[in-house]
């Protein structure tokens, strides 16, 4: 039987690589959050040089995230299978430490 953290030591290194590489679809997607949905609301400005509507970005980021999510989706099951953990679990904790190069890259922006 091994060790707790020896067990979850794959997953974390995993899903940690796989998150540096989430930053670039990550970063478009806040981008164009920014520019069109929440502009649209009034919470942000639109960039001036954003003129060019929601088609260039829909061709930008859909594949983006298809190619992201068609890694990180087989990857993960294939992981969770082996560990003795419950789906909601390991699929909360998956999506943290994915989660995490990128708000570690936020604060670092707010913080400099």
């Amino acid at each position: 039987m091994s060790s707790p953290v020896r067990a979850w030591a794959a997953p974390v290194i995993v899903n940690l690589v796989l998150g540096i590489v989430a930053v670039i679809p990550l970063w478009f997607l806040m981008m164009f959050l920014r520019n069109h949905p929440l502009a649209e609301l009034g919470l942000t400005g639109r960039d001036p040089t954003d003129n060019d509507g929601v088609l260039p970005w829909m061709l930008l980021l859909v594949p983006m995230w298809a190619a992201f999510l068609g890694l990180w989706l087989p990857v993960n099951s294939l992981m969770r299978r082996k560990r003795e953990v419950t789906r909601r679990r390991y699929w909360t904790f998956g999506s943290l430490v994915v989660l995490s190069p990128m708000a570690t890259l936020l604060f670092l922006i707010a913080v400099l």
